[in-house]
């Protein structure tokens, strides 16, 4: 038996009543898969889907986020597919509709992420767990205060080119509607070539993510030298761009940055 849903980009799919051999293309909510206790219905995952371990280790890998191997997931006979907008690509997407109904989410911001994890929770048959997860992860933002509220931020995602984060993303949201920072590339959108040579702004803090380029302490002190009133830090990409279950510790890693030290 199977019924009708709407996935976040508003398109109807039909889906089985009691999904049995799920493939998850993006590594947050492949996390979320596993914290919903979905280990024995999930078959196969990307290799970039590093938690839980044990997962990675042991499910099999169906290529990237962007290269889906169709063959090897033709091979799993799944009867879900849960994606991302962002993450994968289109022509994948279109491709993978023609082996098993495809479930896909659209995520950027907080409240977009609550919803995924509760729609995954009712598409999954694991509602109750789904919402005792979004209920300690609206509770703990909740309650968090950040006194950054006003300060200004570069977050970089990447090198050669240089690329940082814009508005219309996730990791927009959490910066400046939880963090409450501002973001030195507004009203720019999503995620935008930077040229230094003529980038005149000198930020508060600049960020440097641990993914998807993992910058490391030598990238920090380069910039230094291009942006000497600038605070650099190296933070873990995961707690600002991972939208599943990852946020159960999102504010916890928040408050450990805001009391490193850092922005003092």
């Amino acid at each position: 038996m199977s019924r009708s849903v709407k996935d976040q980009m508003g398109e109807i799919i039909a889906v089985p009543d009691f999904p049995k051999r799920i493939v998850s293309l993006v590594p947050s909510q492949t996390e979320l898969l596993y914290d919903l206790g979905l280990g024995d219905s999930v078959v196969g995952i990307t290799k970039f889907c590093i938690h839980p371990k044990e997962w990675f280790q042991t499910k099999t890998r169906v290529g990237g986020t962007k290269q889906v191997k169709l063959d090897v997931v033709q091979s799993l006979s799944p009867d879900l597919i849960i994606g991302n907008k962002e993450e994968n690509t289109l022509e994948d997407i279109e491709a993978l509709r023609k082996i098993a109904p495809v479930w896909m989410s659209d995520i950027e911001s907080l409240e977009e992420a609550l919803n995924m994890i509760s729609e995954v929770g009712e598409l999954t048959n694991t509602s109750h767990k789904a919402t005792e997860i979004t209920s300690r992860i609206r509770q703990s933002f909740e309650d968090f205060y950040s006194p950054l509220t006003a300060k200004s931020v570069l977050y970089l995602i990447w090198k050669n080119p240089y690329m940082g984060v814009a508005e219309h993303t996730f990791i927009h949201d959490l910066l400046t509607n939880v963090l409450g920072l501002k973001n030195c590339l507004s009203p720019q959108e999503r995620y935008p070539e930077l040229d230094f040579d003529n980038f005149n702004e000198q930020p508060d803090y600049i960020f440097l993510s641990s993914e998807p380029f993992p910058f490391k302490d030598s990238h920090l002190k380069e910039l230094e030298q291009r942006f000497p009133q600038s605070t650099i830090i190296l933070v873990d990409g995961e707690y600002f761009s991972w939208y599943g279950s990852r946020l159960l510790g999102a504010v916890d890693y928040f408050k450990g940055l805001v009391s490193s030290g850092f922005f003092s």
